[in-house]
């Protein structure tokens, strides 16, 4: 398997300095200066006051980063067509580096974009309707279940509360309000997305079937209610025909809670004591119809793994991750397949669907030629890092390259004992950060790797706000990692 460039993109959703709404930011804007002088966030325990709105990249907004521009390209739900996955290919050739990278939303970057290639991307990005409002390009923050309506498990598709959810953000002006940030998360049932974050979270209950099969091969399957929270609040019940609508209204009630704050948040979380949205008044000011609901007992299911993936009506997909979240534009192109449409997860992997069983094996076994993780029993499965040097001038260390085996991250030894020599299957999620902002890593359990300004790294085991740091001797770094990821805890 080639081994990553060293120079890859941003992969997280970082503090990144205020630049204006045009395609070519300022020169000025460096991610040196970006805490120090654009980025005045006061934080106490009662509150996050931000002077500011965010400075999220996007596909007009570019940053500037050591390594040339970058643009962040939201994709409602990591969902592209063929053609689009073409275009994106052209994108990094003509006007990047080369390289694809995946963000922990499942939305895709560009990187060492040059000063004058802006306006052309975006008239690629039009062409291919990646692209379909200018306005709200920064807000197209969904994340959604990458294998709901295709492995049976559930309660049926998402695209059509994707698809109108999309629509209805770009539809109205105040949702350019909305933080860069802000994140809608959409789950069939199962648990996985809802683990993420997200400001408002749609889940899936009692699936029904129309007796028929869509074009995503759910079989007709739909889900027929759906809880709706916003944050950690207590969940609402309401119509499924009505979630997509009701995500919308909750969006609106935090900008209001917000306002009425005078706090500047730019998510939920970030709402003072004593202005949390009032989502039960909102659903009703707006005619939905909702009831209180009890939260869901089903633990978070894991992120899906490489491998094949059948599906009830007998079609297959294949599940394959790029080292480090990055793809070369051939490993993008080698992704097409004949269902003719590839999902991104915000794991950074990618589901290609529309196989037949035989078809489906082949192609794992191209797209493990071409460089892909392919095995969830892989090295490299279930290990992350940001740009690190020399990309980003945040960084202390060059962390992708830390990481390769050889060099004390991902040797032969970095792997739980008794595995031979790889990590376990529900092995811990393991990530290399260039300094403490972390960005871009995992939700839930993980291993945190972050460099320090005296060259060495700590290692520090996560879940949800606990945290164990644990220390090691020189020469030790990788059996330290291994015994941290362990299994699942």
């Amino acid at each position: 398997m080639p081994l990553p460039s060293t120079t890859p993109p941003n992969q997280g959703e970082p503090h990144i300095g205020d630049t204006p709404g045009a395609v070519t930011p300022e020169p000025a804007v460096r991610d040196g200066m970006r805490d120090a002088v654009r980025d005045v966030i006061r934080d106490t325990a009662q509150d996050v006051v931000r002077d500011r709105g965010d400075a999220c990249p996007g596909a007009l907004r570019l940053h500037t980063a050591d390594d040339g521009k970058l643009a962040r390209l939201r994709l409602p739900g990591g969902i592209l067509t063929d053609r689009q996955v073409e275009a994106l290919a052209v994108a990094a050739e003509r006007y990047g580096d080369g390289h694809l990278g995946i963000t922990s939303r499942g939305n895709a970057e560009l990187r060492g974009i040059g000063d004058h290639c802006g306006n052309g991307l975006a008239e690629l990005l039009r062409h291919t309707a990646l692209l379909p409002s200018e306005r709200h390009e920064r807000i197209r923050n969904i994340v959604a279940s990458p294998l709901a309506g295709l492995d049976g498990r559930g309660h049926g598709s998402l695209l059509p509360w994707l698809r109108e959810l999309d629509a209805l953000l770009c539809a109205q002006d105040w949702t350019t309000a909305l933080s860069g940030r802000f994140l809608f998360a959409l789950d069939d049932g199962r648990g996985d997305v809802t683990a993420l974050g997200g400001d408002v979270t749609l889940l899936a209950q009692g699936g029904t079937r129309e007796g028929r099969t869509d074009q995503d091969g759910s079989a007709g399957r739909r889900p027929a209610t759906a809880l709706i929270r916003t944050g950690e609040a207590a969940p609402l019940r309401v119509a499924a025909s009505d979630a997509p609508r009701a995500a919308l209204t909750a969006a609106h009630a935090f900008l209001a809670a917000a306002a009425d704050a005078g706090t500047g948040a730019w998510r939920v979380r970030e709402l003072p004591p004593g202005h949390e949205v009032d989502l039960a008044a909102a659903l009703a000011r707006a005619g939905i119809p909702a009831e209180p609901a009890p939260a869901p007992r089903t633990p978070p299911a894991p992120a899906p793994r490489p491998g094949i993936v059948a599906s009830p009506d007998g079609t297959y997909a294949v599940l394959v991750a790029p080292v480090l979240g990055r793809v070369t534009s051939t490993q993008l192109r080698a992704l097409a397949g004949p269902g003719g449409e590839i999902r991104i997860t915000p794991w950074r992997g990618f589901v290609v669907t529309g196989f037949d069983e035989r078809g489906a094996q082949r192609r794992l076994r191209e797209l493990g030629d071409a460089g892909f993780i392919t095995d969830p029993g892989s090295a490299w499965s279930g290990v992350g890092a940001c740009t690190g040097r020399p990309g980003c001038a945040k960084a202390l260390a060059d962390v992708r390259r830390d990481a390769l085996p050889g060099t004390g991250g991902l040797a032969g030894t970095a792997a739980p004992p008794g595995t031979g020599g790889l990590p376990a299957i529900d092995a811990l999620p393991v990530y290399w950060s260039g300094c403490a902002r972390r960005c871009g890593h995992p939700h839930g359990d993980w291993v945190d790797v972050t460099a320090t300004a005296d060259g060495s790294y700590t290692v520090t085991a996560r879940s949800g706000t606990a945290e164990q740091q644990l220390p090691y001797a020189e020469g030790e770094l990788a059996d330290t990692i291994a015994r941290a990821r362990g299994g699942r805890r």
